[in-house]
């Protein structure tokens, strides 16, 4: 699997013998977050081959909806994102990550997009326990990192639809890769079909993904009206104060400092503190 597009790989066709185009993509540069996350990944990975580690991570860090003490241990949310079954498993995984990764985390930052990548992985771990629970799927642990791959997938297909993923030798836009994918995970597990826990934990992870890109627009804008509310609140509580403020200094012109109560002088040292507070900033 590849991918390429107009600007991100300097995606171009040139011709060749008989007419035919070839088609050139250049690898992505890692990003720091994606860097340690193929490491961890694959440092796990690894070390669960050659020790006997294996089995004690699945153990204490796959989720687990075997009861309801296990499914509330809230570090296997996290945990078992790191954990795969074989190699074609973290194979493709980790394939998905650098290919699709990058370019989120660039237009993001890495702090951002680590909290993204491990919140769509995170809401796999929580839907499908819940299936278990109600009766709706059979219970078993569920390791990797796929519901958190395929909420890249999502996001990416919003922001960035001129991307192509190359499987094999086929051409595939993003959005098409997309909607293909979340409609194969939703009628493998309402007909619950081979592997329906891990579909539902990968159209969670899609699902959490595209919200988050959608909605990302609104929260800003609401997160702007709370800020603006909150500053026009701090200014009113300025203003409040400094006409006490004046009322009491116009006191001690006329009668003396021994004239002020105590909480005349509690604003008065309130005042003092902001004025600090300000000259800091």
């Amino acid at each position: 699997m590849g991918l390429y597009d107009r600007d991100y790989t300097q995606f171009e066709f040139r011709q060749q013998r008989f007419g035919l185009p070839q088609m050139r993509f250049n690898i992505p540069r890692v990003t720091l977050a994606v860097k340690w996350l193929l490491i961890v990944n694959t440092g796990i990975f690894v070390l669960s081959l050659v020790s006997a580690l294996g089995d004690f991570l699945e153990r204490w860090f796959a989720v687990n909806p075997a009861s309801w003490r296990t499914t509330l241990e809230p570090w296997r949310l996290i945990g078992y994102q790191f954990l795969h079954a074989d190699f074609l498993h973290i194979f493709v995984n980790m394939l998905g990550l650098f290919m699709l990764g990058p370019a989120l985390e660039r237009s993001w930052g890495s702090r951002k997009f680590l909290v993204f990548y491990l919140a769509c992985g995170a809401a796999g771990g929580i839907v499908y326990p819940l299936l278990v629970h109600i009766g709706f799927l059979a219970s078993g642990p569920m390791i990797g990192a796929s519901g958190a791959i395929l909420g890249l997938v999502s996001a990416c297909a919003i922001l960035f639809p001129h991307f192509v993923l190359v499987l094999f030798i086929f051409p595939v836009p993003i959005r098409i890769m997309a909607v293909v994918l979340a409609a194969r995970s939703l009628l493998i597990v309402v007909m619950n079909g081979y592997n329906a826990g891990g579909e539902a934990a990968h159209f969670a992870g899609m699902a959490v993904g595209a919200a988050y890109v959608l909605l990302q627009p609104r929260w800003g804008r609401f997160s702007l009206k709370i800020r603006a509310g909150s500053w026009e609140k701090r200014l009113e509580e300025n203003r409040t104060l400094q006409i006490e403020v004046d009322r009491i200094l116009a006191k001690v012109h006329r009668e003396g400092l021994q004239s002020l109560t105590g909480a005349e002088k509690r604003t008065l040292k309130r005042a003092t503190q902001e004025e600090i507070r300000r000259q800091r900033l």
